[in-house]
C-alpha cells in the first residue's frame, strides 16, 4: 500500500481501528519495537489528549503516544472498523 492511502497516526478519531503501515527509522522506531508497536499490526485509538498525546490499544495494552510520534506512523482504516472484533466477543 502506498503513502496516498495511509494517513499520520495523529489524524485518525477516537475509536478508529487501523493497520500500522510505516512506522519511523531510528530512535523512534527503537521506541515503539519496545512497546510491540510494528509494521502490520492492528491498533486502536482510545483516547486523545489535549497537547496531542494519543493513547492507544493494542493487545488489550493502554499505551499512550506524543504527537511527535504519533506524526511519524502512517496507518490505513480496515474495512470493517473492528466489526468483526466486536462479533467475536459476543459470541464468546
Amino acid at each position: 500500500m502506498t503513502r496516498d492511502r495511509t494517513v499520520p497516526l495523529h489524524t485518525i478519531p477516537k475509536g478508529s481501528r487501523v493497520l500500522i503501515m510505516e512506522v519511523p527509522e531510528g530512535k523512534g522506531k527503537s521506541q515503539l519495537i519496545r512497546l510491540g508497536i510494528l509494521k502490520g499490526e492492528f491498533i486502536r485509538c482510545l483516547e486523545r489528549l489535549p497537547g496531542g498525546t494519543m493513547v492507544i490499544e493494542k493487545n488489550r495494552r493502554e499505551i499512550a503516544i506524543g504527537m511527535t510520534l504519533a506524526k511519524s506512523i502512517f496507518v490505513a482504516y480496515t474495512k470493517n472498523n473492528g466489526a468483526e472484533e466486536t462479533a467475536k466477543k459476543k459470541h464468546a
